[in-house]
């Protein structure tokens, strides 16, 4: 317990795993947090100041799953080993924290998520912003950026959704990072400017951080300096994996704000699922390297039309050639080698790793022959990226077995003719099965017991068993050695000497083992940039096949990227609903340019506006990842921004309602959109009464079509809005029309020129299940307020009186004292000086 409680001081605020023989222990608080969180028995042993000391365990062979989840749960874990060699030790083993697994820090590949990148980052604020850094240890990347404010910070978290958080303990910070799982909080002191340039010049082995591009950017080296010092403090080992910093800028990319990532479901939906989204559909990639290359493209589109033409033509040689089938059946044979090379960094790699590495690089060759003939630089290039590494896998092919055991510890890993000392200790082990048969038909023979047997067990080592009943005829020269119910075990000294023989060389033999693979991680930690960098190259490939398959199956086309203004869209189709519908998806046109820069939307509930919106969107947003596109033709020129207003909802744990949620995502918009960005608004000002929402709907539509001059698609049902397209506005309406047939409504999902005429609402609430009664009603009222004089709004369900006070109804003088003018008793001298007095009271 001296031992545990010494351990525990280091680490009091997470799990402590304390190794005792076959299993992790857990004592007093944390075995009762275990015992609830992983539902094992919770039970005592021995006793402190009387009263029993609490006592929960899993086993070493298992603990990988137990791990897995915790770490799910966000908590850590510190791994206290035995350190000493318990058959040397004299009295207690030694003991030690030797790593801390936390939700950010994972390398185990039975702790990852195979298809998503497990992030740590670490946030530092200061009066230009913040400055952020996040690592993904398994996979070997190190980056750092900057945010300007908190709506930019909101959006990079919603990027990247790092598994652990570190965050300096002060108060001030945003409520959204605070309810966050894995939060950790440091010390002020280490999220220090100047002490993490020092700690990462002192890393890297630089003089200073130029050739990085961080220089001068202090709240970037800060939240860095933080990240690594956590780092190096809970793996506490040496990360030669880690030898790039990276800057990402955030001009490069189209910017998406939390909002806009969460309403085109771009990995995850709205809520929390992740089937149905457009990483569903667009991955076909073969490799988890790939995946997850995927998911970081699609949070990251990039503006940079060169490259993502690459890409494109990278696509089309592939589809062209027919060659991307061939391409992706080798990928088969592919593993994770990004992930087994970090693994190999950290001496953490088991032997089917680098089965599964040299299986790998078997394939370059292959792979490379399949690309050599295509004409498109960015496989030429990937092609040099990649190399064949032909002395690695030749190394790798003569040293492990062709499927070797899972554990080291087993022997049996390094391949037969490679140290030809191992091979003759193996040997001398092997010929043990065959020395012992021989032996044992010589004893029977001799001492005339036919039941005589010659054995083995951990314990006692090898013996010559007798039955009781034949125990007299023993031999005088064999020995006892051990007594049971009903049998005798002897030693003879020839058995004697064989043991003593063949248990050193088995001994000798995993040793020799044990040094051959430590060498063997060392050949590969001198190669380990150029192999990193031919994964990252293979991953890209992988993605690149994939998009060449996805646009065979899907009949998807080559998007053009141009540099004049605009949006041309024909045919185009949403390419989530179009793999889910079992029905055929009516293909719609998107025409946007300087002279007609917003389009009002209207149609029925259910019409298919949205869908049309929102197709559109991830239109643009898959050619500038290198994808094609889900239409017949797309013409794209310089987008800076997608922004979105979609659907509703509260957040209730920052006090805000839905109307709240909703004016605050349309205030960013407004904020944030230019001329360049993609706007999606769809049923603005519903959250509210009648006519302040008309009135707010007007004002954000002229406002965005005016001031911002941003692409704009205004979904809505408020018809008054419909006269806003007016000649030289850059305003135009469009609808999706919709036709009854008997008493059921059919949705044409077809966009047309012009406004709807109608709503449908009625139809669409009976489609919906309404009771009839209820149905039949609303048309009674639908019919009486039809009846009425026309009011600013007349749609049926604008039922709030004329009366109303509005959101920006507030005393006006001007009007008071407007009331009290009575004209026909003014002189035309006193009606103008009225006219000048009520000028001055607006």
């Amino acid at each position: 317990m001296k031992q545990f409680f010494a351990a525990k001081a280091e680490h009091p605020d997470i799990l402590l795993f304390f190794r005792m023989g076959d299993f992790y222990e857990l004592f007093y608080d944390d075995a009762r947090k275990a015992a609830k969180l992983l539902d094992i028995t919770l039970t005592q042993r021995g006793s402190s100041g009387g009263e029993p000391i609490p006592m929960a365990g899993v086993p070493v062979h298992a603990c990988e799953g137990y791990l897995a989840r915790l770490v799910a749960m966000g908590e850590s874990i510190a791994i206290c080993e035995q350190i000493g060699d318990p058959a040397a030790s004299k009295g207690l083993v030694e003991r030690k924290v030797v790593r801390v697994v936390t939700p950010g820090t994972v390398t185990d590949e039975a702790l990852l998520e195979e298809r998503r990148d497990t992030l740590l980052m670490a946030v530092a604020r200061g009066r230009q912003g913040y400055g952020l850094a996040w690592a993904d240890l398994a996979g070997g990347r190190f980056l750092v950026g900057e945010a300007r404010d908190e709506e930019q910070l909101a959006a990079e978290l919603a990027r990247l959704e790092p598994a652990e958080l570190l965050l300096p303990d002060e108060d001030g910070w945003p409520a959204f990072l605070l309810g966050r799982t894995g939060l950790r909080r440091r010390a002020p002191w280490h999220f220090d400017a100047e002490g993490g340039q020092r700690q990462l010049t002192r890393f890297f082995g630089t003089r200073d951080l130029e050739a990085f591009g961080v220089q001068g950017k202090p709240l970037a080296v800060a939240a860095a300096g933080a990240l690594l010092g956590y780092v190096e403090e809970t793996q506490k080992q040496q990360l030669p994996h880690l030898r790039r910093l990276a800057m990402e800028a955030g001009d490069e990319t189209i910017a998406m704000n939390a909002a806009t990532r969460r309403h085109l479901e771009l990995d995850s939906r709205v809520d929390g699922r992740s089937e149905h989204t457009l990483a569903g559909v667009l991955d076909s990639s073969v490799t988890p390297m790939g995946g997850r290359l995927l998911r970081r493209w699609l949070h990251r589109p990039l503006r940079d039309q060169v490259l993502l033409s690459a890409r494109h033509q990278a696509v089309e040689a592939l589809l062209d050639s027919r060659v991307a089938d061939d391409l992706r059946e080798q990928f088969r044979g592919v593993g994770d080698i990004e992930r087994i090379l970090t693994r190999v960094a950290l001496r953490s790699a088991r032997p089917r790793d680098l089965s599964t590495l040299r299986d790998g690089l078997q394939l370059l060759p292959a792979l490379r022959s399949l690309l050599a003939p295509l004409d498109a630089p960015a496989l030429r290039e990937l092609s040099d990226r990649m190399g064949e590494h032909a002395a690695t896998a030749s190394l790798l092919a003569e040293a492990v077995q062709a499927q070797p055991p899972v554990l080291l510890r087993d022997g049996g890993v390094i391949a037969d003719g490679f140290d030809g000392e191992l091979d003759e200790l193996r040997r001398l082990s092997t010929h043990a099965d065959q020395f012992l048969v021989e032996l044992e038909a010589r004893e029977r023979e001799s001492s005339g017991i036919p039941t005589l047997k010659v054995g083995y067990n951990r314990v006692h080592g090898y013996y010559i068993e007798v039955s009781k009943a034949h125990s007299a005829k023993a031999p005088t020269h064999y020995t006892r050695r051990q007594t049971l119910t009903n049998a005798e075990r002897y030693i003879t000294e020839e058995l004697k000497g064989f043991e003593d023989k063949v248990l050193s060389a088995r001994e000798r033999s995993l040793n020799r083992e044990k040094l051959l693979w430590e060498q063997l991680l060392d050949a590969l930690n001198e190669d380990l940039e150029p192999l990193r960098d031919c994964a990252q190259a293979l991953a890209e490939l992988d993605v690149l096949a994939g998009f060449a398959e996805r646009a065979l199956a899907l009949d998807w086309s080559r998007p053009r990227l141009r540099a004049e203004p605009g949006i041309d869209i024909e045919r185009g189709r949403h390419p989530v609903v179009e793999a889910v519908r079992s029905e055929p998806f009516e293909p719609n046109d998107l025409h946007v340019y300087p002279e007609r820069r917003m389009l009002v939307i209207t149609g029925p509930n259910m019409g298919g506006k949205s869908t049309f919106m929102r197709q559109n969107a991830l239109i643009v947003l898959l050619a500038h990842i290198g994808s094609f596109v889900p239409a017949a033709r797309a013409e794209i020129g310089p987008i800076d921004r997608i922004l979105t207003r979609i659907g509703a909802g509260d957040d209730l744990a920052r006090g805000q309602s839905t109307f709240m949620v909703e004016m605050s995502e349309t205030a960013y918009i407004l904020h944030h959109a230019s001329e360049h960005s993609l706007v999606l608004m769809d049923e603005i000002g519903r959250g509210t009464s009648t006519y302040d929402g008309l009135a707010l709907a007007k004002a954000c539509a002229l406002h965005l079509a005016r001031d911002n001059r941003a692409y704009t698609l205004f979904a809505t049902h408020y018809f008054e809005l419909t006269s806003l397209a007016e000649a030289g506005s850059g305003i135009a309406n469009v609808h999706l029309d919709a036709v009854e047939h008997g008493e059921s409504l059919v949705f044409m999902h077809a966009v047309k020129d012009g406004p709807a005429n109608r709503s449908f609402g009625l139809q669409v609430g009976a489609l919906a299940g309404l009771p009839r009664a209820v149905v039949g009603a609303a048309k009674r009222y639908l019919g009486e307020l039809e009846a009425r004089p026309v009011a600013p709004d007349t749609r049926p369900e604008a039922l709030d009186k004329p009366a109303q006070m509005g959101l920006f109804n507030v005393p006006s003088p001007a009007l008071e004292a407007l009331g009290d003018i009575d004209p026909d008793e003014l002189t035309p001298k006193q009606a103008l000086e009225a006219l000048y007095r009520l000028k001055g009271l607006l």
